[in-house]
């Protein structure tokens, strides 16, 4: 991909989701997640404003008497105290968007490290000793996939039984915490290995320092994912939202008249817009376009991890 292609809109989504689509279908495709669920709101919005049209037409006294300007006063300063919570909402957001993002980042690194690590100070005596270490490694693509499926609340399936035994695939689907299971299966191969004298004290040590990385990176989604923004916040913006949009007809339509509704129309679309970005982005780890690319990332680790399998270290290579 050149530079020119990587910075355009439609690089930009290819780079961060491995998806080509052409810019009319990628933005409808990022906006079906947002519009269906304000669309009854600015229409709703949007016949307020005509209705209020209308009663002016007719010479009702819609219009907010307005000499000393006190009135236009207030609704800018409503305007601006409102945007400010609107952009500390969307801010609060993005950090749990970025921070989930980042945990995903060094579980990718955790992963990398771990295989590498494991694959070649483990010693191998026989070829029985090589199968148990591959399965170890398909074990550690098996976490973030069972972790992925755990964000999700998603039941194990399929993804997971490619990864390991039979046995395994049985007794994983029956536990609660799938991708902790997993951790403990490879922390119990790696002390199994000192006991045998595959690994010193000090390789074991560093390899379960891994393997914690790899909870811990789990700890920190869960804890993103059940530590919501408070609901009270959420249910209070969207009303201050609504009453804007409520009292703006009445201080713009002796301006505006007829087009009173469109702009009314407008500006609920792009404030419930605003709100609905940051409700999308706070849970990141969903299957919504503007959530993070989570299969793509296990894709990756599954790619790296893999290709480190076909690579024999030079300890089994003098063997052979």
């Amino acid at each position: 991909m050149s530079n020119k292609t990587s910075r355009s809109f439609i690089g930009k989504y290819h780079l961060y989701s491995g998806e080509k689509l052409h810019w009319l279908p990628l933005i409808f495709y990022l906006l079906k997640a947002i519009v269906p669920n304000i669309l009854s709101w600015v229409i709703f919005c949007g016949f307020y404003g005509f209705l209020i049209s209308l009663l002016y037409s007719i010479d009702s006294p819609v219009a907010l008497p307005d000499e000393n300007g006190f009135v236009t006063q207030a609704v800018l300063s409503f305007n601006i105290g409102l945007t400010l919570l609107l952009v500390f909402r969307t801010n609060t957001a993005h950090e749990r968007f970025w921070e989930g993002r980042k945990l995903w980042g060094a579980l990718v690194n955790a992963s990398r490290n771990l295989a590498r690590d494991l694959w070649i100070v483990v010693k191998e005596n026989d070829q029985k000793d090589r199968e148990e270490k591959e399965a170890i490694l398909r074990l550690i693509i098996a976490f973030p996939v069972a972790m992925k499926l755990h964000l999700r609340a998603e039941p194990v399936n399929q993804q997971l039984a490619a990864l390991m035994p039979e046995t395994q695939y049985l007794r994983i689907r029956d536990t609660q915490h799938p991708p902790l299971q997993i951790a403990f299966w490879i922390s119990d191969y790696l002390q199994h290995q000192n006991d045998i004298n595959h690994l010193n004290i000090y390789q074991l040590t560093r390899l379960h320092k891994l393997v914690d990385e790899l909870v811990d990176i789990l700890g920190g989604c869960e804890r993103i994912l059940k530590t919501p923004l408070p609901l009270i916040y959420t249910i209070l913006l969207r009303k201050l939202v609504l009453v804007y949009c409520l009292v703006l007809p009445f201080e713009i339509v002796k301006d505006l008249h007829w087009w009173t509704g469109v702009l009314t129309a407008f500006v609920s679309f792009t404030l419930l817009s605003i709100e609905q970005i940051g409700a999308e982005i706070e849970e990141p780890f969903g299957h919504d376009p503007s959530d993070l690319p989570l299969d793509v990332i296990c894709t990756t680790i599954r790619r790296n991890i893999e290709e480190l399998i076909a690579l024999a270290p030079i300890s089994t290579r003098s063997q052979r």
